[in-house]
């Protein structure tokens, strides 16, 4: 069961697509986070999330928002699949110890060996203030980011 509405969002440090160290306690007090689990990269369903994300990006990354993603695939698989598809925002690996964020916040299947989809609106505090999780195959309408989005401010 994911991590619940109203509760701290668990903290975490992962490397992005560049091997930069990003952690959610870092964005504390600055920016709220929207924080996007996906499966893998280089499929289907995560492409067409992400590059939707990619052509609306000023809607979930801005002044008031941090955008971070987050995938069991490695950094220099993050690195290709970013440049291959022009994103140009955190795609931070939860490789190793595998799936252990996506753990913590209750969205990782494990007999896939990958997070569900899942996402976290986590305000300035760090606390989760809504929350999307989807199955594996079923991919998220970002017009419910918006909209959540547009309820914290």
């Amino acid at each position: 069961m994911s991590i619940e509405v109203g509760h701290r969002a668990p903290d975490f440090e992962l490397a992005d697509q560049h091997g930069q160290p990003v952690r959610l306690a870092d964005f504390q007090g600055r920016k709220n986070v929207l924080l996007v689990f996906y499966p893998l990269a280089f499929s289907g369903v995560c492409g067409g999330e992400l590059r939707g994300i990619r052509d609306n990006i000023d809607a979930f990354q801005n002044d008031e928002v941090q955008l971070l993603t987050v995938s069991v695939d490695s950094m220099f698989s993050h690195r290709v699949w970013a440049e291959q598809e022009d994103l140009d925002y955190p795609l931070l690996s939860d490789f190793w110890p595998h799936g252990a964020v996506a753990t913590a916040y209750g969205v990782f299947d494990e007999d896939k060996g990958v997070a569900v989809r899942a996402t976290f609106l986590i305000d300035k505090e760090g606390v989760v203030r809504w929350k999307v999780v989807n199955p594996i195959s079923e991919a998220r309408d970002p017009e419910q980011y918006r909209k959540a989005l547009a309820e914290l401010s």
